[in-house]
């Protein structure tokens, strides 16, 4: 089925809550509004422990706010306005709004709003703003807070992604330095796995782009586009060949899981490979095929990387015996310790296992910040560095996360109305204080620490003097950042 969507002119304009259409009129009431100031705030946080927001993801939505306009400035001017009160009579019933600012944003053939904010990568403390924005136009106040509503939609999926692999990453580096892992191999130590869990193919590109920002692992494709639209520049992300369950289901029924697991070690003579381990019998594949594969496996110009995909990741991978050698049964023992057991390696200076370098493990099922962690000590108390096992890190790390992980939201702190500037706040009696909102225009700057503070009812030299630069005005980048200067931007924060 194919159908017209005549509507698709006006389609950036109805990327908003139904009750902004009539908020033009009720601004009014207070007198001529000129300009309203918003700023984006994450307020708090649901995760202990984290104190700070990664800000990212502005770059992308501005880039996307041009691109979803263009059709609107392109179309015929009368066309728009028929459209938009068509739209608004069947949302609303008779149209007491009008579409005469809307004949006036077409006319002006650009977005009069400026965006001024941190430098991307930046992780922001909670209660400081990552960014502001208003109108450039007094004709067009409405503007600024029409579009709060598609900028909390875009913003907070990157941004709380970025944030949530910084922990992880956080997690991942300390567990390398407290057992003598590679640091580079952290790099590649958190691998997206998110894709498939997200709740579209935007949402897992954004998110999933986040991810790099503290990893170099993905098997997402949609980020790396997302990346190239929107950032740009050189980076690195990468992955390798890897079977999946119906590959390994259909190779036994026809060859046997021991041969099947044969003719993926000759396919692949040199580099790194994964292979579903679990499909059926986890243990027997470590304790039976490995073994006898052993020599052919060590002979390869690169690493076999096992992947166990059910059960309790930290008990399949450590064991359930918690010291090394404590246990005789393969669960007792795990993955870690049966490849061990086979493969051997080394011991590093700090003291800890290292698995020869022809063998590995990733784990992609249920992985969190807490589990890496959990997992990290039981290897530990075993004896391993942390960094023998690769977490693939999925949607129940990426996708269990709301607007109010963060408790991100726009809020209209200042507004101009008939040339007299006036400080706004929300503070609700009935709240705690979570949504008690900054007060006047605002300044980031940093204190003698180098730690981010909030100046509210900012004076000119306090804004100039700001770490909220311009970024995007009247439709036009101020400022741009490749994909590598925001990940410099974060490495840096560490």
């Amino acid at each position: 089925m194919h159908t017209t969507d005549r509507f698709a002119p006006i389609r950036a304009l109805m990327m908003t809550d139904v009750y902004k259409l009539g908020h033009i009129e009720q601004y009014r009431l207070a007198g001529t509004p000129e300009i309203v100031y918003s700023n984006w705030t994450n307020r708090g946080s649901r995760i202990d422990g984290v104190d700070h927001v990664v800000h990212f993801g502005l770059q992308a939505f501005l880039i996307k706010l041009g691109d979803w306009f263009a059709p609107f400035f392109a179309a015929d001017e009368d066309l728009v306005c028929e459209l938009y009160e068509e739209r608004l009579a069947q949302i609303l019933g008779p149209n007491t709004i009008g579409s005469d600012h809307i004949r006036a944003l077409h006319r002006k053939g650009y977005l009069p709003l400026s965006f001024s904010g941190v430098e991307e990568g930046t992780p922001v403390p909670v209660r400081v703003p990552s960014f502001v924005f208003w109108n450039t136009d007094a004709e067009f106040f409405w503007l600024t807070n029409y579009i709060e509503t598609i900028v909390s939609a875009e913003i907070w999926q990157p941004s709380t992604s970025a944030t949530i692999a910084r922990e992880l990453r956080r997690v991942l580096d300390e567990g390398a330095v407290r057992t003598g892992g590679d640091p580079a191999a952290v790099d590649w130590q958190g691998h997206d796995f998110s894709f498939r869990g997200m709740s579209s193919v935007e949402t897992a590109a954004a998110s999933g782009a986040g991810h790099l920002l503290s990893f170099s692992g993905t098997d997402s494709l949609p980020s790396l586009d997302w990346i190239e639209r929107h950032y740009g520049g050189t980076y690195v992300a990468g992955s390798v060949p890897a079977t999946e369950h119906s590959v390994m289901c259909t190779g036994t029924s026809v060859l046997g899981e021991r041969e099947m697991f044969s003719r993926l070690i000759d396919l692949y003579p040199a580099g790194i490979f994964s292979v579903v381990s679990d499909t059926f019998d986890l243990w027997t594949v470590l304790t039976d095929f490995l073994p006898a594969m052993k020599d052919r496996i060590l002979a390869r110009d690169g690493k076999m990387v096992i992947r166990p995909d059910s059960g309790d990741p930290v008990d399949i991978l450590c064991g359930t015996a918690a010291e090394l050698g404590a246990g005789t049964a393969p669960a007792e023992k795990g993955v870690i310790e049966l490849l061990w057991d086979t493969f051997g390696g080394t011991v590093n200076d700090a003291g800890f296992k290292v698995l020869d370098s022809h063998i590995g493990a990733i784990y992609g099922d249920s992985i969190n910040r807490e589990r890496a962690a959990r997992i990290i000590d039981r290897l530990a108390a075993k004896g391993f560095a942390s960094t023998n096992v690769v977490f693939g890190v999925g949607s129940f790390t990426y996708q269990f996360n709301t607007r109010d992980t963060f408790m991100s939201a726009v809020k209209a702190t200042w507004a101009q109305v008939d040339g007299v500037g006036y400080d706004l706040q929300k503070d609700p009696v009935t709240d705690g204080g979570t949504k008690k909102s900054a007060r006047g225009r605002l300044a980031v700057t940093r204190d003698g620490y180098g730690a981010l503070r909030l100046i509210e009812q900012a004076t000119p030299a306090d804004e100039a003097a700001s770490e909220l630069q311009h970024v995007w005005a009247d439709g036009e980048f101020v400022r741009t950042q490749t994909f590598a200067e925001v990940r410099e931007v974060l490495a840096a924060a560490k």
